[in-house]
């Protein structure tokens, strides 16, 4: 980053940091819809491979739109460097592959989305990659985890779907004193409301079709870190090519613009539901970090801006915590929210993740992580407050 650009506040960094002008002097940032660039002579396409002059080369891995979107999200989170993928599970498919070799363990949270879970335990474990799970908010079980070989620690903060916190700069201090690296998924926050570089953490996962679309529109992802951390994803990303599309990066470019305003906006909502939620005499518990009941409510407060987007709750049967049967019923209740299981979204989305989400975690996996067959989870949207109470209303009758 420039001088001028570290003295911008965030919300003008989400605006006017990386943005670079092409001959034509365009205001807003210009896709490049290309495959490949033209070189002057042969003398500067051999630079250009042999990496003795920067520049543009093909666009699975070197691309200006890509490029723009990356040095953007690095200024946000306080990175040296970003790496841009397909998704958000090719983020975590590309760190682990350029990380970790084959016998390699990392200690992963089984408080984490149900695809990452079976990323580690079902294909990243048939190339010898060894994985504990532990919970998230035991820092002596991440510590009793962790083996010579252990490269990586993976977290989840505030995890999928229960919305558990973990003190990262004390897990951070544990992976560092284990020779491990942490890295910190940071989807449901996002730099606008929680940087866990600042906090210790090494690496940062994003699933840019989340919060930092924010309208439901691309896949996306990104590896956040030190450039000599990230050197070997860059070149798995190089090589393999799980690449961020040109189109997708100034769709991203567009919604960074507006992320403070907008999770801003989120927070404010999923607060107010959270606590009308907690009054609802068939809801049993409710799950937000922004609440003064939630187990981490004061760590969550230390280290994010504000509880977040995501509120995740209990229904009711007959007086009891509730079944499939409960939490569907409510679900199909619902008018105006959408039901699908991405999130992120302008628009308020629900889903049952025993059934969705963490289906194909095992039962036994979901019971020791807490996810019950009458949890419900709400990406609180942008639409009123007071709409998004009227369209829950299975729990008022």
């Amino acid at each position: 980053m420039t001088n001028k650009t570290q003295q911008w506040h965030p919300e003008t960094l989400s605006v006017r940091a990386g943005s670079e002008h092409s001959a034509f002097g365009e205001n807003s940032e210009a896709i490049f819809l290309t495959s490949s660039f033209v070189f002057e002579n042969a003398a500067e396409a051999a630079a250009r491979f042999g990496g003795q002059e920067p520049g543009n080369i093909y666009s699975r891995f070197t691309n200006p739109t890509v490029t723009m979107f990356q040095n953007k999200l690095a200024a946000l989170e306080g990175a040296e460097t970003c790496v841009a993928t397909s998704s958000g599970m090719s983020a975590i498919l590309a760190c682990v592959m350029g990380i970790c070799s084959t016998g390699d363990h990392v200690v992963a949270s089984r408080s984490i989305f149900g695809t990452s879970v079976q990323l580690f335990s079902s294909i990243l474990a048939r190339w010898g990659l060894q994985v504990t799970f532990v919970s998230l908010t035991e820092p002596t079980a991440w510590r009793n985890a962790a083996q010579k070989n252990t490269k990586l620690f993976f977290v989840e903060t505030p995890s999928n779907p229960l919305t558990e916190v973990c003190d990262i700069a004390e897990l951070a201090t544990i992976a560092h004193q284990a020779g491990a690296l942490l890295v910190v998924d940071n989807c449901f926050c996002t730099p606008a409301l929680q940087k866990p570089l600042d906090l210790g953490a090494d690496i940062i996962i994003h699933s840019a079709t989340k919060y930092i679309d924010g309208h439901g529109r691309c896949l996306g992802g990104a590896v956040l870190g030190k450039k000599d951390v990230l050197e070997p994803v860059y070149g798995f990303l190089r090589t393999a090519g799980p690449t961020m599309s040109a189109f997708n990066a100034w769709v991203f470019l567009k919604g960074l613009e507006t992320l403070h305003v907008r999770m801003d906006a989120h927070s404010r909502n999923a607060l107010a539901l959270a606590q009308w939620l907690e009054a609802q005499p068939k809801v049993a518990r409710v799950y937000y970090p922004g609440l003064a009941s939630h187990p981490q409510h004061a760590i969550a407060m230390c280290q994010q801006k504000t509880g977040g987007a995501i509120v995740s709750f209990d229904v009711k049967e007959n007086g009891e915590s509730g079944g499939k049967d409960a939490a569907w019923q409510l679900i199909d209740a619902t008018q105006m929210i959408s039901i699908t299981a991405n999130l992120g979204d302008a628009k308020s989305t629900i889903t049952h993740p025993a059934t969705t989400t963490h289906s194909r975690v095992s039962p036994e996996a979901r019971a020791a992580s807490g996810i019950g067959d009458g949890l419900i989870r709400i990406a609180v949207g942008l639409e009123h407050i007071e709409d998004i109470q009227n369209d829950l209303t299975y729990l008022t009758k």
